[in-house]
């Protein structure tokens, strides 16, 4: 019995190993394509080739293992435009809607403002300009600060104005008690 089972047990060590190795020998053959690259997203070539183009061209591509997404814009500069047709319109002998075109641009309304010579205003120029200005600040560019400051402080000047020359003293807080 002892010869049995020391024989069991060295057939046990002979097999053993080899069962264990036996996994790592599996083989699986599979078909490798390697002339087939896979797909790439490009980025679109937005081509402005004329300088006298106000637009800029932005494009962009993003590709991931299966999934890829690809897209291009042209975008348009409204200061340029505005240059370029003031530019035209003085070249044309038309100065004053030249400047008139220039100062639909806040900072150009302001530059002006500041260095005392108002922009045009529906065909009036110099101080007509500068009081039609005042007198219509709806009209002003939106991010314009000048006019509107003076605008303003005019109408707290009136409003002071109006309460102490429309109150009775008695009623209004100043005056004799």
């Amino acid at each position: 019995m002892k010869i049995k089972t020391l024989l069991f047990i060295m057939s046990l060590m002979i097999l053993i190993p080899s069962i264990s190795f036996a996994v790592d020998s599996n083989t699986v053959s599979s078909t490798v394509v390697t002339d087939k690259a896979p797909p790439t997203a490009s980025a679109p070539s937005i081509v402005i080739n004329n300088s006298d183009v106000c637009r800029s061209a932005f494009s962009a591509a993003g590709q991931t293992g299966f999934l890829g997404f690809a897209t291009g814009i042209a975008v348009e500069d409204k200061n340029c435009e505005r240059i370029k047709l003031a530019r035209g319109l003085y070249g044309m002998g038309m100065k004053v809607a030249a400047v008139s075109m220039l100062c639909q641009d806040h900072r150009v309304f302001d530059a002006m403002m500041m260095a005392g010579t108002p922009c045009p205003y529906k065909g009036k120029i110099g101080q007509d300009a500068q009081k039609a200005w005042e007198e219509n600040p709806k009209d002003i560019p939106s991010k314009a600060r000048t006019v509107i400051v003076k605008v303003i402080n005019k109408e707290e000047e009136n409003l002071n104005n109006y309460s102490t020359n429309n109150c009775p003293n008695s009623r209004c807080g100043g005056g004799d008690r």
